[in-house]
């Protein structure tokens, strides 16, 4: 909705309250940690930062962090993910372009991919809004495991009782 420029007092904030059941907001100050700790481990030399867990509607959003060359992962996604490259670059080995720092990418729903971070990056990292699962495949398509918002929650719970910030550090990303 455009500004009301006839509107006398364009800065009062909004006088009414929101709905009840509206979910509280998220707000993460330096989303890049300088904590180590918030990193949560996935794999050797792979971690990821949570900033928002939904769980209502099944999808996360977070930053990835890689500091290995070579293949990540293999997976398909029923729905669509996106992706903004903060630092480094990737790329998937099925397709010809390359995802560099300032990049957005779609991920169609129903793509099989392998990502794969280049000899030369020594860290990367991209923020992710994944939907759904993310389903690990062979190269022929034989599942291999998965990961979805409650294996995301998990994983934190766990790590963050483990570095001494407590599992419930994890629920101010959950909603």
């Amino acid at each position: 909705m455009p500004v009301d420029r006839a509107d006398p007092e364009p800065m009062t904030p909004y006088q009414y309250p929101n709905p009840r059941e509206a979910l509280p907001e998220i707000v993460v100050p330096n989303a890049i940690p300088t904590d180590d700790r918030v990193w949560v481990p996935q794999a050797e030399n792979v971690w990821f930062r949570p900033l928002c867990l939904n769980a209502s509607q099944g999808y996360w959003m977070n930053l990835l962090k890689v500091r290995k060359s070579g293949v990540l992962s293999r997976h398909r996604h029923p729905q669509a993910v996106h992706g903004f490259v903060l630092k480094g670059r990737w790329k998937y080995l099925e397709h010809d372009w390359e995802a560099t720092e300032g990049s957005y990418v779609f991920e169609p729903p129903g793509e099989t991919h392998t990502l794969y971070v280049p000899e030369d990056v020594e860290e990367m990292i991209t923020y992710f809004q994944v939907n759904g699962v993310m389903y690990y495949t062979d190269p022929w398509g034989k599942g291999m495991g998965y990961e979805d918002v409650f294996t995301k929650i998990d994983m934190c719970r766990k790590h963050y009782e483990a570095v001494g910030l407590g599992a419930d550090f994890t629920d101010q990303f959950i909603r």
